[in-house]
């Protein structure tokens, strides 16, 4: 039998591209003799899939001016595909060019993969051109204006979105459900992702993993873990996806012991883990001081779970030791790396540095970093904290000059607290919100008790050269110990304050939440760029560990 005919030989052509033997996919496609558009479309899709958007458009190249044969709708959506999957947007205008010649654009299919390609690459004002001239709005179309908003960080705007589409009449699925999580994540608003649960629940989507997981997730990112645990309690044999992003949640609350209970559950029902599920456990040992663990696991994880070692890995191991004090083995352990370490894993080793206070490492470290990513301003903020806590002002000096000279800026500390379905803001010294007086008034009030059991402020986290009265000044103002007055002042008794942080918590801000919930009785919950802090009874979940 000759295979290399028809749709026999189309369907081993295919299978070379999956199997990524492109060569040999080309060669064979090249000794078909009878190679009609259908074989074309199948080799280009079979190449878009991969997200080979040059093999795609030399083969698109070749169909219409070797073979003389004219593209249609099934030629056309794999190359937008593919175009918006490395965000090519010129060459994306070219293809929808070629769509509007050859009148595709009454094809729906066509119009939502171009709606996918503009959103994806920011052009939202020409997907929401192409979406209004639709005669048809799919399920996928209107889809795609909710995610493309979301994707672009306009979370209102996608669930406007949704809702126009409820009032059309369309049923939500799959996709659906997981874009308005995320925009829920995005806005970090809980009473909406309660309100997206209960759709959920009402549509009989609580059944599908996907969607389930996606709802575990967010959860634990605004900071009620329990309703994680309770939503993957729910789940009826959850996938691997789903054990990993519950163990996910576990590592950034800072649970390192209920982790690796639910590792080793994981590993007992049956479930192969693989390399994200090891970066979470790794990072859940390093959140708790699990030195030993953490060596443990990162020992076995090829010798029993034949999973290979990647730079991801070392980073976490890396902090896990740096936050121990064992930086001379972190150091080793980077230089021991059978790959080139990243910044991820030389930034987790000069976080250390800062904690522990080595200046001398710390500086060798940031050299690197400024190096590999001389663009990311973290680095030099980091360096110059630790000569300014050093008391070396020139040094610190020297560096913030470095940082302007590279136009180089600092983002302001905030915090941010959901109240009366709207998220408040608040930064250093804050005097914009309409409630300043009362939020000040109460700030006062809290300051004095703590003083009264005796707390005093940690100066030392004040990173400027100026007077000790000035200091605590300042420190007294940070943004979190705002928005914890403010929350204290519009909830009610015994309700959880729930924080958001968008740098590190300083120590001294960590010490006055701890006293605070101990005087007002609060469980007080901040979550910063590394973890959750929950704060209950004059105690911290991280055990001052972070």
């Amino acid at each position: 039998m000759n295979y290399n005919h028809g749709f026999i030989g189309d369907q081993l052509v295919s299978g070379y591209v999956e199997l990524g033997c492109t060569k040999d996919a080309l060669e064979l496609f090249d000794e078909l003799p009878d190679k009609d558009l259908v074989s074309w479309n199948s080799l280009i899709s079979g190449f878009s899939r991969r997200a080979d958007l040059g093999i795609c458009l030399g083969l698109l190249f070749r169909m219409r001016f070797e073979m003389d044969l004219k593209p249609n709708d099934v030629t056309v959506i794999p190359v937008v595909s593919a175009c918006a999957g490395v965000g090519e947007l010129d060459v994306g205008k070219c293809i929808h060019g070629i769509a509007v010649k050859s009148g595709m654009l009454l094809e729906v299919k066509v119009v939502n993969s171009l709606i996918n390609l503009y959103g994806k690459c920011g052009c939202l004002e020409a997907a929401c051109c192409l979406f209004e001239g639709m005669s048809v709005q799919s399920l996928v179309s209107w889809n795609s204006m909710v995610a493309v908003h979301v994707h672009m960080g306009l979370a209102e705007k996608g669930i406007g979105y949704f809702i126009m589409m409820r009032r059309a009449g369309i049923n939500s699925d799959q996709a659906t459900v997981v874009s308005l999580l995320l925009a829920c994540e995005n806005l970090g608003v809980r009473k909406l992702a309660e309100a997206v649960h209960g759709y959920i629940l009402n549509g009989g989507l609580d059944g599908n993993l996907a969607i389930a997981t996606a709802l575990l997730d967010l959860y634990a990112k605004l900071g009620t873990l329990s309703d994680s645990c309770k939503v993957f309690g729910e789940m009826i044999n959850p996938d691997a996806v789903a054990w990993t992003a519950m163990l996910s949640s576990y590592a950034m609350h800072g649970r390192g012991r209920e982790a690796i209970e639910h590792f080793e559950l994981m590993v007992r029902e049956g479930v192969v883990p693989d390399h994200v599920t090891f970066t979470h456990l790794l990072s859940a040992c390093s959140h708790s001081g699990l030195v030993e663990e953490g060596k443990n696991y990162f020992k076995i994880m090829y010798e029993v779970y034949g999973v290979e070692l990647r730079v991801e890995h070392y980073s976490c191991m890396v902090d896990l030791l740096g936050r121990s004090g064992h930086l001379n083995d972190a150091y080793k352990l980077i230089k021991s790396m059978p790959m080139e370490p990243n910044s991820g894993v030389w930034g987790a080793l000069i976080g250390a540095c800062r904690v522990r206070g080595n200046i001398e490492l710390g500086k060798e470290v940031a050299e690197r970093l400024f190096s590999l990513d001389p663009s990311d301003s973290r680095n030099y903020i980091t360096l110059s904290n630790m000569y300014s806590a050093a008391g070396q002002w020139r040094d610190a000096s020297k560096v913030r000059a470095l940082m302007k000279e590279r136009v180089l800026i600092r983002n302001p500390g905030c915090s941010y607290i959901e109240h009366g379905n709207k998220i408040h803001c608040f930064v250093m010294g804050d005097q914009s919100h309409p409630d300043t007086e009362q939020i000040y008034n109460k700030l006062e009030e809290l300051v004095r008790k703590n003083r009264e059991v005796g707390f005093a402020s940690k100066t030392e986290y004040v990173l400027h050269d100026v007077d000790e009265e000035v200091k605590e000044d300042l420190i007294n103002k940070h943004s979190e110990k705002l928005a914890i007055a403010f929350g204290l002042l519009v909830t009610n008794a015994g309700m959880p304050l729930i924080i958001t942080k968008n740098i590190r918590i300083c120590g001294d801000c960590h010490g006055f939440a701890k006293l605070i919930s101990l005087i007002e009785k609060r469980t007080i919950i901040i979550r910063d760029t590394k973890r959750f802090h929950h704060f209950t009874n004059g105690l911290c979940s991280c055990g001052d560990y972070w």
